[in-house]
């Protein structure tokens, strides 16, 4: 590495009273060829202590075999540094000194001073040593709530922007479409509505922040065949239109998000690192996106030797910048040959020209280019943030309280106040209960890091943050109680000789809390998270076994039994949930989800949560989905099976009762663009205080494509006292009934549309209808993408 700090350029890209556009091409054009390919460039440090065991990324070691040594790699300067704290274990100031470090060799080795920009994972909070585990994606989906997550990704984005990072790559904006796919607890939900306006809301929130947020992974990655990670992905164009992409142009257009990262699996055979269709005409052309597209981690490498799109990384590097993909993560492989492709003819110069220039457009905009002359950059850090804050982990148990779904409640089991189990036995059952790693998702820094090493390693039980278990929670909740405790099985292995002391234990209580669900793990070492598939929706290991044991033992003794499910996917409970008598769903409700499930159940909390995705009765007769069109619904006489979920989408009770009332249609007819207002009443009839989720859906009666029986367009949150009522109105634009025809147009089809009311995808007590008039209309450009709510 060579210190050219004395031979530094300086000129109009330094000054920042100038626009950025003109600070760009001053400085692209004094760059040689080499200075504009190394901004296309990454490095990633994988240092790690000897004895950890496993990987971080798919196939880390092989691809990894090529990388050049960080002084080399650097030569001429850098894009991205890959996960300077997310790596290995680094308090703040240790991974602060390393930040410095190679910073000021990336500004040394270049003769303008450029620095990288730094690069973590955010899926579930800031994936470092000793920071917040918040609730993973799938809770922010049963939130309902953009503004909560909003708030959230602002938090997380200040911590890193605290300790000297510039990008987080979250959030997830994958369609679920199988829930037998490991990555389900990364995503919102099966919704594309849920999707795109929670999954904005935290573009919004990290970007306030002053992180630029990626969206992954674009575009198909969930559909995967069979639910298998990296498969291939067999959908037509109206799928991938209507239901993958609207989350995505909806963060692009009203987020407007800094960066988006290519999906791994290819789409009827074209790799979407290769696709200038996917990354140039609609992302940018289509949609205006003026960001920088990065590569998911060797997925350029992956043209070559998983997709065959390629003969050589050369090949590999000249499709995926064509197409659109700007820079290579998580460390410099085919691009390195950009240069010489350029100069044997093989490559035109304006395309590296073009992908150079966004980068160093998002550098100035960061303000990493601001120092003059004399002045070298060096990344702000504090070393006194507190990665887990007071603040940081009562938002986190906003979020985990509001996350929680309570499928079901027979006869009011539920709440079980601490007054009443005075005196009495709580049989607190199952594998989930004294394991804090079950609270968390697989890109959490305790699940993705600290457990590869050895028990004990570290405090808090290896976790390094403090996480009280679902069974110390309810220890305290219930002080007053009796509590035993018997895991029963493990969540993981197929071990059932524990079980029988798990269903005396039930036998003998007042009440039996049964907990089962998730160990979230990379490429096969859980049951949930990347690379951890499943072949059906059974319980993992012997979890099945010990329910129903549970439950046997329990209707012998007449004692009611709460089964918690903590988990990254819906799994099937049509086998037990009748036997039960309450079920409460957490979708891996991160550090502070065990105080929050046994505040629920106390009757602290009022339940909150709807299903993001639905809860199936059967484990086979995957994939299934609420959005479906007729034939994919229940289809008695045509097949034997019914997928027909337990518990459908936007599902959730709540500790009093709601009714709805007086639905209105503001007109009987509407033009095919125009606006219509659909309004309601919902009233608490109950004696409890309720959060109520107000939903509106859609049907197309006649279409010149089959579509969805029923879709969300709309949903509102109606917090109510006991006896109160409110009047809740949607403002519907005729876009939110467009769809792509048979042409591969989006278009607005005159026609009846149903319109609903109601508490979820299979309870909608309120109808009525509209009728689009005027001519067919074909919707082009920027359209209307939400559904506006307001009370009164």
């Amino acid at each position: 590495m060579t210190d050219v700090t004395a031979e530094r350029l300086t000129g109009a890209w330094n000054d920042a009273s100038r626009p950025v556009a003109e600070r760009v091409e001053a400085l692209l054009a004094e760059m040689t060829l080499e200075e504009k390919v190394s901004q296309l460039g990454s490095h990633w440090e994988m240092r790690q202590d000897e004895e950890a065991q496993g990987e971080v990324a798919p196939m880390e070691s092989a691809m990894s075999a090529g990388k050049l040594p960080f002084e080399q790699e650097i030569v001429d300067g850098e894009g991205q540094l890959t996960r300077t704290y997310g790596t290995t274990a680094l308090s703040v100031p240790e991974g602060a000194a390393d930040l410095r470090e190679r910073q000021a060799a990336v500004v040394a080795a270049n003769r303008f001073g450029i620095p990288a920009v730094a690069h973590e994972e955010c899926l579930t909070g800031f994936t470092a040593y000793q920071a917040t585990v918040y609730p993973t994606s799938l809770a922010w989906g049963a939130t309902f709530d953009p503004e909560l997550v909003e708030e959230m990704a602002a938090a997380i984005g200040a911590d890193m922007a605290a300790v000297g990072v510039q990008q987080g790559l979250s959030p997830v904006l994958d369609v679920v479409r199988d829930a037998r796919w490991g990555r389900v607890e990364e995503t919102i939900g099966e919704d594309p509505h849920v999707v795109g306006t929670v999954g904005t809301a935290y573009v919004k929130g990290l970007q306030k922040a002053g992180i630029i947020a990626t969206l992954k992974h674009f575009a198909g990655y969930a559909a995967s065949r069979a639910g298998r990670n990296h498969a291939p992905v067999h959908i037509g164009p109206r799928e991938l239109h209507d239901l993958i992409l609207p989350p995505f142009e909806m963060a692009v257009r009203e987020g407007q998000v800094g960066s988006v990262m290519n999906s791994y699996a290819d789409i009827d055979g074209e790799p979407p690192a290769a696709s200038r269709r996917l990354l140039t005409e609609i992302l940018r052309d289509e949609w205006g996106f003026e960001g920088t597209v990065v590569a998911d981690y060797w997925s350029v490498a992956f043209l070559e030797s998983m997709h065959r799109a390629a003969a050589d990384q050369a090949e590999a590097a000249r499709l995926a910048v064509s197409a659109g993909l700007d820079v290579e993560l998580p460390h410099t492989g085919g691009y390195r040959t950009l240069a010489q492709q350029v100069r044997d003819g093989k490559l035109d110069e304006a395309i590296v020209d073009r992908s150079a220039r966004r980068v160093l457009r998002q550098k100035i905009e960061l303000g990493l280019l601001d120092a003059g002359a004399g002045e070298t950059w060096e990344p702000a850090v504090d070393e006194s943030t507190d990665l887990d804050s007071a603040s940081n982990r009562a938002l986190a148990k906003k979020v985990a309280e509001r996350s929680l779904v309570l499928l079901k409640n027979d006869d009011g089991v539920l709440p079980a106040r601490p007054e009443s189990l005075s005196g009495k036995r709580v049989a607190v059952v199952g594998p989930s209960a004294d394991e804090p790693r079950t609270m968390m998702g697989c890109y959490s820094f305790p699940n993705h890091v600290l457990a590869k090493y050895p028990a004990g390693t570290f405090p808090h039980r290896g976790i390094g943050v403090p996480m009280p278990t679902i069974l110390e929670s309810l220890r305290e909740a219930w002080g007053g109680a009796e509590i035993t405790h018997a895991s029963g099985c493990p969540i993981v292995e197929h071990d059932a000789s524990r079980i029988a002391e798990a269903a005396e234990q039930a036998a003998a209580a007042d009440l039996a809390v049964v907990t089962v669900g998730d160990l979230a793990g990379m490429f096969g070492a859980g049951t949930s998270g990347e690379g951890c598939d499943v072949e059906d929706l059974r319980l993992p290991g012997a979890q099945q076994e010990l329910v129903e044991a549970v439950l046997d033992a329990a209707e012998a003794s007449s004692t009611p039994v709460v089964l918690a499910v903590v988990s990254g996917r819906p799994y099937a409970l049509g086998a037990v949930a009748e036997r039960c008598a309450a079920i409460v769903q957490a979708f891996f409700p991160g550090e502070e989800g065990g105080p929050a499930l046994a505040e629920l159940l106390s009757g602290s909390i009022e339940p909150a949560g709807r299903l993001p995705i639905s809860v199936p009765a059967l484990p086979g007769g995957q994939p299934a989905g609420y959005l479906a069109a007729p034939l994919g619904q229940n289809s008695e006489g045509v097949s034997n099976l019914d997928p027909t979920p337990l518990y459908p989408f936007g599902h959730g009770l709540s500790y009093t009762t709601v009714e709805y009332s007086g639905l209105q249609v503001s007109a009987a007819e509407m033009p095919v663009d125009g606006t219509v207002e659909v309004s309601a009443t919902v009233t608490n009839s109950g004696e409890r205080p309720v959060d109520e989720l107000v939903q509106l859906y859609v049907g197309d009666r006649i279409a010149q494509v089959a579509r969805p029986v029923r879709q969300l367009i709309g949903y509102a949150r109606v917090e109510l006292a006991p006896g109160e009522s409110r009047r809740v109105t949607f403002e519907v634009h005729a876009d939110r009934f467009s769809f792509i025809g048979v042409d591969l147009r989006r278009i607005v089809e005159p026609g009846t549309m149903d319109l609903w009311i109601g508490r979820s995808a299979g309870d909608l007590p309120l109808a009525g209808e509209v009728e689009l008039t005027g001519a067919l209309r074909e919707v082009t450009g920027a359209r209307v993408m939400t559904t506006p709510a307001r009370e009164g």
